[in-house]
């Protein structure tokens, strides 16, 4: 197999280094972006903050009492997508591939550049580009995969770059710790730490079945990645700027329970394909169909979100403006747009703890047991509604052509 050279890059604690361009005062002070409420949580802090335990995901109300003399800052999701769209700007101008895989962090392919120049220049100069025209610190790792570049920029961080060369894998990762491993969780990480196992060449050691016996199917994986063996594909990046879905009815209806229960399914559906694909929505439009095929629409711009108990409301409430002709109703559908890849991250300026555990909660379950398997009450008894697969894994969106009008 031909060598690869995988690139990643990460903007370091992206959201604070926005908020400290737009305001030099910030520069070299503790500093929290997340959540302000009573039940807020951390999205992203400074490297000054994290001495005193400070991470991102934790209570507000914690990390306030870890470091009171943090400056907490609401954070601003427009503001961290432009500068989210500038990076991936100078990306695509200099890389022949590149996969897009949150909105601060980026792999991309490099494998076969050597011919023309070095791939080690080539990734420092782009980082150096990124830095200068940005203005925003990034950090990188390059190695032959994915898994290996990831926990490779871990290391470089804050603001560096670390290449690990061909064969040198295992050495690397030998003495770090096996909760640097992408996929050990914190439950992950207990399992492990009662074998007493710690460090990642603890694993290297051990027999592939061992570890699986513990750890089931995701055993193999880590201990492939414990022993620098991966195969993931680049996913080439394509924008997606919308996600929507409609119903045609087998007979026009004016039936208002079972119109309604269709839009808060819609709704769901939609708003859990945004949270897989680490996607928020900003604006939320309503269409309804009229037996006599005349066709209206109405859309509401709303905050980046992805939750439910924010998305399912505002579409209620647009099908109550819209539907005003008592007419017999033939199609109505839902669509998201103005999306940004942003992950939960940027819903935890709004969100409480529980809110976030209750979501991380249910699409773990649909993941594992489909999208069906919880379900407003609402919602039972409508058609399936929801999509295999993820609509935002960079494949442009297909065409259905087998819709009805």
């Amino acid at each position: 197999m031909k060598n690869k050279s995988i690139l990643h890059l990460d903007l370091d604690t992206f959201f604070v280094s926005v908020e400290r361009k737009e305001h030099s005062e910030l520069n070299n002070k503790p500093v929290i972006v997340g959540g302000m409420g009573d039940r807020g949580v951390v999205a992203a802090c400074s490297y000054e903050t994290r001495k005193f335990g400070v991470h991102s995901g934790m209570a507000m109300k914690v990390a306030r009492q870890l470091c009171p003399q943090a400056t907490v800052i609401k954070g601003n999701a427009s503001t961290y997508t432009k500068y989210s769209k500038e990076v991936t700007e100078i990306i695509k101008s200099q890389v022949p591939s590149f996969e897009k895989a949150s909105v601060d962090e980026f792999y991309a392919d490099l494998s076969g550049m050597d011919k023309f120049f070095g791939i080690n220049q080539f990734a420092s100069e782009l980082r150096q580009t990124i830095i200068k025209e940005s203005g925003l610190p990034i950090s990188f790792g390059l190695s032959q995969n994915k898994v290996v570049s990831k926990i490779a920029t871990g290391e470089a961080k804050p603001n560096a770059e670390i290449v690990i060369p061909q064969g040198e894998e295992k050495i690397f990762l030998a003495p770090l710790s096996v909760n640097k491993i992408p996929m050990v969780g914190n439950k992950t990480f207990q399992k492990l730490l009662n074998l007493g196992v710690r460090e990642i060449k603890t694993i290297q050691e051990m027999p592939v079945e061992m570890l699986e016996s513990v750890l089931g199917k995701a055993g193999r994986t880590i201990w492939k990645r414990a022993n620098g063996l991966d195969d993931t594909p680049i996913i080439p990046y394509h924008e997606r700027k919308s996600i929507s879905t409609e119903r045609t009815f087998g007979r026009d209806t004016i039936d208002m329970v079972r119109l309604h229960a269709t839009l808060v399914a819609m709704a769901e559906s939609l708003a859990y394909q945004l949270r897989r694909g680490n996607k928020l929505t900003s604006v939320v439009s309503v269409k309804i169909r009229y037996s006599d095929y005349q066709t209206h629409s109405k859309q509401a711009k709303i905050s980046y979100t992805s939750a439910d108990h924010i998305l399912i409301p505002k579409v209620e409430m647009l099908f109550k403006q819209l539907y005003s002709r008592r007419l017999l109703i033939r199609l109505i559908g839902v669509k998201f747009s103005g999306l940004v890849g942003g992950n939960y991250q940027i819903n935890l300026f709004d969100d409480s703890e529980e809110m976030l555990n209750l979501y991380n909660s249910i699409d773990k379950i649909r993941d594992r047991f489909g999208e069906h398997s919880v379900m407003r009450a609402v919602t039972m008894g409508t058609k399936t509604i929801g999509r295999m697969g993820n609509p935002f894994n960079g494949e442009p969106p297909i065409v259905l052509a087998h819709r009805k009008q």
